[in-house]
């Protein structure tokens, strides 16, 4: 019998030496709601604190406005979720006509759970050579209850 050790292949995350875009000085950036104690920066820049949150209930967008057309290859986010259940779904688009017009890139649901997934990460490889706007829809309860959406870090490549 030969016997080998092979490596367990984990899911990649968001490494601190990967090269991300630096949004603060690429983009601006629009919210549908706030937390003052969670601003969106939170979740944007790297080492700015624990993410954003909306300071409402309800469906909720962020827009990444680019200064100037981004190749964007990948698109790496985490969400938290460690208090309440709740079925989100959240929308990602994009652009390459200044909001004009949008392409749809992912529509994905994800059940949170107090008693086990209270994280979502999602890393999706893609190739868009000329982006405007970066446009992340949430509804944080599609049954249509209180839930909060949140966001812990959203990172670009």
């Amino acid at each position: 019998m030969r016997k080998r050790i092979i490596a367990i292949l984990q899911k990649q995350s968001a490494s601190p030496d990967l090269d991300w875009l630096n949004l603060e000085g690429l983009a601006d950036v629009e919210v549908t709601s706030e937390d003052a104690t969670h601003p969106v920066e939170s979740a944007l820049l790297p080492g700015q604190g624990s993410g954003w949150r909306a300071a409402e209930s309800g469906k909720q967008t962020i827009r990444i406005l680019f200064n100037h057309p981004q190749r964007l290859r990948r698109i790496w986010m985490n969400f938290l979720e460690p208090g309440t259940e709740r079925t989100q779904e959240y929308v990602l688009r994009w652009s390459s006509d200044s909001g004009k017009s949008f392409r749809e890139i992912v529509r994905q649901q994800w059940n949170f759970s107090p008693q086990g997934a209270t994280s979502e990460t999602e890393d999706h490889h893609v190739e868009l050579p000329a982006v405007t706007v970066l446009e992340l829809n949430i509804n944080p309860d599609i049954s249509g209850g209180n839930g909060f959406a949140s966001l812990a870090h959203l990172r670009l490549a």
